[in-house]
């Protein structure tokens, strides 16, 4: 019996027990895979983008996975898989994203040059209507230079960037060719170090050396620059400990300083004003030396990293940075400053309308401040990050860096002039008898079919221009009120020139026309001979007719000018009476127009009644009869 009882205890403990040890799997499973997930969240956090992207991918796509998923993918540039997983996202979780979501998958269409859907998410971020494929056309006729560029050859096929003139028939640059750094998180490969190389005749790299381990330590290096005198370098190091920086572990960037002594870089230290609790990088020198610029994200700056720069004070201390505002920064990245010889200031920015991910940018200095940025065009800028743009402007040669080819490269380039910003027209609207310049005319430019290509409305200068382009005729035509139009033709074909400068000359109706008439108050009408109508009539009569015949002729000559027809009567009758009056008479010479082959929407007319009178005859018996019918009249206001 109790041999029985124990076989019966085994029988009913066993799929007890075996329940027990599947919940326990599930349950070790879920913990791996909470840890799995925790894992992934701090390689996020971390920036370690690649181990997070790799962790993230078997997991459940939940909002928070997702986000980082296609963030991951997008800081490393593998934009296909940042589009697929960012769309994965606003299609599962369309409500109460954050803007930068809108921005960063905006971005990566621009990639891939998908640019309908770029703006339309981009318009949303921006909360303005964006139109890149308008820009690209404007910016063809605008863009200062147009450039031709080749890759340096790179043997050792590693990501190099950020090259610098250094000394004559020398350059310095960052790289990832030293395999016995250690390995960067955020992409895998090794730590940057600083290299110096000579040019040779082709523009190729030779003696590749790097410098010396006062420089290159176990961390990043990069970005260098150097005095005039080639004895002071400036340059990028990544602090070697992380400091927790809204939420997240980061190894924040500073720039430290170096002198050349016997031929040796030594002193080498921070500067004064970086911080562990965010980053200063990118630096560049005026060309006095006086300056440095670099990027910051340090707070107060207008959102991501913005551009600075501050004074270097004769026994090389420093001022206090200053940003350099909202002309050049935005709420995103801007990067990569240079200041070349002539003081231009050449940047890369994806906070201002580009091609997609970083574009160079200029702007002039102009009274020490620096004025709208110009995008350098489609010859430099890629669709994916394109910056550490340098020149030598005398020589117009220079080097770029950019990812279009899925690594970080430099490239030589040789720029020349665009000559698509040469095709312009422009001039001044002026009066052809008195000389004076006719504020508000319209100035519209035609194409050979005449369609409307570009139109302007004239400031206090009367000026207009107009961008063109080459092999194509035009017209351009300039109207005013009351004015004859103007229409002149030219052509930027074989047989033309590039730039036209045409004064648009106009005569007034009133200068050549003898019944066309200016009042005190600057009114322009027709005077014609008066109109009758008979008593309690609005019907036009023979006499009034062969009056009006003259308008018709005078429109015709002028097939621009519009006319306004008003009506009006003495004070016999009721108020309402002589207004109602007026009106019908004021169409029905309206009509009587159109019947001789005047187009009515160059027409108008309106009733006055009483309302207008030209004298004092608003009573019975203190006027004689023709100072009465003095207000009974039509009078033909030219309105265009």
């Amino acid at each position: 019996m109790k041999a029985y009882l124990e076989n019966r205890i085994k029988d009913i403990m066993k799929p007890t027990l075996y329940i027990l040890g599947c919940l326990l799997c599930i349950v070790n499973v879920a913990n791996a895979q909470e840890q799995r997930l925790d894992r992934a969240d701090k390689y996020f956090q971390m920036k370690a983008y690649v181990k997070a992207a790799e962790l993230y991918e078997s997991k459940e796509h939940t909002r928070n996975v997702l986000q980082n998923l296609a963030d991951s993918y997008y800081y490393n540039s593998n934009m296909q898989k940042a589009i697929k997983t960012y769309r994965e996202l606003f299609v599962t979780y369309p409500d109460s994203l954050d803007l930068e979501y809108y921005f960063r998958f905006g971005q990566a269409l621009k990639s891939v040059k998908n640019y309908k859907e770029a703006d339309d998410y981009l318009g949303r971020y921006y909360n303005i209507p964006i139109n890149t494929l308008s820009f690209i056309e404007e910016n063809e006729k605008t863009t200062p230079h147009v450039f031709t560029l080749q890759q340096l050859e790179n043997a050792a096929m590693t990501s190099d960037f950020g090259m610098t003139f250094y000394g004559e028939g020398k350059v310095a640059f960052a790289s990832t060719r030293n395999n016995s750094n250690p390995t960067f998180a955020w992409n895998g490969l090794p730590y940057l170090d600083i290299y110096s190389a000579d040019i040779d005749s082709n523009g190729q790299l030779q003696n590749i050396v790097p410098f010396s381990e006062l420089i290159n330590t176990e961390s990043h290096e990069s970005n260098p620059v150097f005095s005039s005198d080639g004895n002071t370098m400036y340059f990028n190091r990544t602090n070697s400990s992380k400091s927790n920086t809204d939420g997240d572990r980061i190894a924040h960037i500073k720039i430290y300083r170096a002198e050349k002594v016997n031929g040796v870089w030594m002193n080498v230290e921070a500067l004064p004003f970086n911080s562990n609790k965010f980053s200063t990088e990118h630096p560049a020198l005026s060309p006095d030396g006086k300056r440095l610029y670099f990027s910051s994200d340090r707070p107060g700056g207008y959102g991501g990293f913005d551009l600075y720069r501050v004074d270097i004070n004769e026994d090389g201390t420093f001022g206090e940075p200053e940003n350099l505002g909202d002309t050049v920064n935005t709420k995103q990245r801007e990067q990569f400053p240079y200041i070349s010889e002539r003081n231009v200031l050449y940047f890369a920015s994806d906070g201002h309308i580009g091609f997609g991910g970083l574009d160079v940018f200029r702007s002039n200095r102009v009274n020490d401040r620096f004025d709208k940025p110009v995008n350098l065009g489609s010859t430099l800028n890629s669709s994916l990050d394109d910056f550490a743009y340098v020149i030598d402007e005398e020589n117009n040669k220079g080097y770029i860096s950019s990812n279009r080819t899925g690594y970080d490269g430099i490239y030589k380039y040789v720029r020349e002039e665009n000559i698509l910003t040469k095709y312009l027209v422009q001039g001044a609207v002026q009066d052809k008898n008195s000389n004076e310049l006719l504020e508000g005319a319209l100035v519209t430019l035609l194409d050979d079919s005449n369609r409307k290509l570009q139109d302007s409305i004239v400031g206090s200068d009367a000026e207009y221009l107009f961008k063109l382009e080459p092999n194509k005729k035009y017209t351009v035509r300039g109207e005013l009120n009351a004015y004859i139009p103007v229409e002149v033709e030219f052509s930027t074909d074989a047989n033309g020139k590039i730039s036209h400068n045409i004064y648009l000359s106009m005569e007034s109706f009133a200068d050549v026309e003898e019944r066309v008439k200016k009042d005190e108050e600057g009114v322009v009408k027709v005077e014609l001979d008066q109109i009758y109508f008979d008593f309690d009539k609005a019907k036009i009569r023979p006499d009034a007719a062969k009056t009006l015949d003259v308008l018709v002729d005078l429109m015709k000559k002028y097939p621009s000018m519009e006319i306004e027809v008003s009506a009006h009567t003495d004070f016999r009758g009721s108020d309402d009476y002589n207004l109602q009056l007026s009106k019908k008479r004021a169409a029905s010479t309206l009509e009587y127009l159109v019947s001789r082959g005047i187009e009515r929407e160059r027409l108008t007319s309106e009733g006055f009644g009483e309302t207008k009178p030209l004298n004092e005859c608003t009573k019975p018996g203190v006027c004689t009869k023709a100072e009465y019918e003095l207000n009974r009249r039509c009078e033909f206001k030219v309105l265009k």
